[in-house]
């Protein structure tokens, strides 16, 4: 073989060397973040701290602990004759000895165990010496080396120094205890309930006063003229909320459109949705006039006034109906308005250097407050009260959160989301929006960016808050209060 050949070989070996290294470099390097294991609970920490305690005391109190009965002569007869014992403990000089399981002997039979350890050491002297296993040797000299190891009495020296060692491991243990505790104590803080004093000076200045000192929105009926049109039902005598759930429409839609039944109950004088063993001298129906899908149409009033009208037959009631061009008009205007002043935040969060497990994503995001949703792939903030709109939202890509091997399911993004008038303003929904970017950016090394790919800089967060104080108000203003039964609906 040339010299080319050979330099050619080498310069081949040692660029396929670097191209496995380079390929093992980048695998390690796109390998998304994994969660952090889950501490251990007290009870399973001071279950194990103490059995290993319990055995050291053990240790340490009784000098005879660990030690095994005598066995002088493992495997003297190894390839001899069985050891023969007479009535008067004589042995035979020829026979080999097995170790004794009884009791210590007593001072009549020292004679006859000191020639019995005597004929068992050259038995033993003589095995060795005829023997041509080398293995077999080294196994019986190892066993022998343990035997007296373990019949060895600790001095007091050891048993100090395996006191000092079983202090140490105690020690050791209870500060693992503690660390256990602290790092589930840390997993389980949610959020703080006033964030806005965390926030950067600027945020906070523009946040200030504006959760404060707001009167809370009036509890109203389902129906309410300011979004729905409403048809009255007359009826000549009150009947049971029974015979009203049962002639209700199967559905409560429209079109796209909500549609209702209320009743005037007897002995509250309020308006209610019919429930079973209450009694109603009045009825109305209504549906919504516009929604995020768009205003309500003719067609839609219609269909309207043809379930009206049944149900009213059922309950023999005379209902009375608004005039269609006018509502159809209103319906437009409102949502017209609901367009100009729908508002729907959200910020991506991209990761910068290593790419993310669901896992991962779930630890973090749990920390801050977060909990599972009923998509996968989505987490929110739940509100203080059941069966209101979370507070905040977070998705990522659901097709890893159903991955099957999700520690191997790769995310670079997240989204932070917030829907403006279906969240209270006294929940500060922007400024721990904020915060929950800021600081999942922080811990999962991301960068927050707007929908547009380019980094949020604080001028735009300053600019975005102040924009929202002007929408709160505008809504304040209509009657239509972000968080509100009527903003919820029509902002739905």
């Amino acid at each position: 073989m040339s010299s080319l050949q050979i330099g050619l070989a080498i310069a081949g070996g040692i660029v396929l060397a670097g191209v496995v290294a380079h390929s093992t470099w980048t695998s390690r390097k796109n390998k998304p973040r994994q969660a952090e294991p889950t501490p251990l609970t007290d009870g399973s920490a001071d279950g194990s701290t103490g059995s290993a305690a319990n055995a050291n005391t053990q240790g340490s109190t009784d000098p005879s602990w660990g030690a095994e009965p005598a066995a002088t002569s493992y495997g003297q007869s190894y390839g001899n004759t069985e050891p023969t014992i007479d009535h008067s403990h004589n042995i035979s000089s020829a026979s080999s000895i097995e170790p004794s399981f009884d009791a210590s002997p007593s001072l009549s039979d020292s004679k006859h165990t000191s020639s019995s350890v005597s004929a068992s050491s050259s038995a033993s002297d003589n095995t060795t010496s005829l023997s041509h296993d080398p293995v077999s040797d080294m196994a019986r000299a190892m066993m022998q080396e343990a035997t007296q190891h373990a019949q060895r009495v600790p001095t007091e020296e050891e048993l100090v120094k395996l006191n000092a060692d079983r202090e140490r491991a105690a020690q050791r243990a209870a500060q693992e205890i503690a660390d256990a505790k602290l790092a589930a104590a840390r997993a389980n803080q949610h959020m703080p309930a006033a964030p806005s004093a965390m926030l950067n000076p600027m945020i906070a200045k523009v946040m200030d006063g504006t959760a404060t000192d707001l009167l809370q929105p009036e509890k109203r009926p389902t129906l309410d003229a300011l979004i729905d049109v409403i048809a009255p039902v007359e009826i000549d005598l009150p009947i049971s909320g029974e015979a009203a759930i049962a002639s209700m429409p199967p559905t409560r839609r429209v079109g796209s459109k909500l549609f209702n039944v209320e009743g005037l109950n007897t002995e509250t004088g309020l308006w209610e949705t019919p429930r079973h063993g209450q009694r109603y001298s009045a009825f109305q129906t209504g549906v919504q006039l516009a929604n995020r899908t768009g205003a309500l149409n003719e067609i839609e009033y219609s269909e309207f006034v043809l379930k009206t009208q049944t149900f009213a037959d059922a309950i023999n009631g005379a209902p009375e109906f608004p005039d269609m061009i006018e509502e159809v008009s209103r319906a437009r205007e409102l949502d017209s308005f609901a367009s100009a002043h729908d508002a729907q935040l959200s910020f991506t969060l991209k990761a910068t250097k290593a790419s993310w497990s669901p896992g991962y994503v779930h630890q973090n995001a749990a920390r801050l407050g977060f909990v599972p949703g009923v998509i996968p792939g989505r987490m929110v903030v739940p509100a203080n009260e059941v069966g209101l709109p979370a507070i905040l939202g977070l998705t990522f890509d659901s097709q890893a959160a159903m991955s099957e091997d999700m520690a191997q399911s790769a995310i670079r993004e997240i989204t932070l989301s917030l829907d403006v008038p279906q969240v209270d303003r006294r929940e500060e929904p922007f400024a721990r929006l904020i915060q929950s970017a800021h600081e999942l950016a922080r811990v999962m090394d991301g960068v927050v960016t707007d929908d547009n790919g380019q980094p949020l800089a604080e001028a735009a967060i300053g600019a975005i808050a102040r924009d929202l104080q002007a929408l709160y108000n505008t809504l304040d203003a209509r009657d239509l209060s972000a968080g509100s039964p009527q903003a919820r609906r029509l902002f739905s």
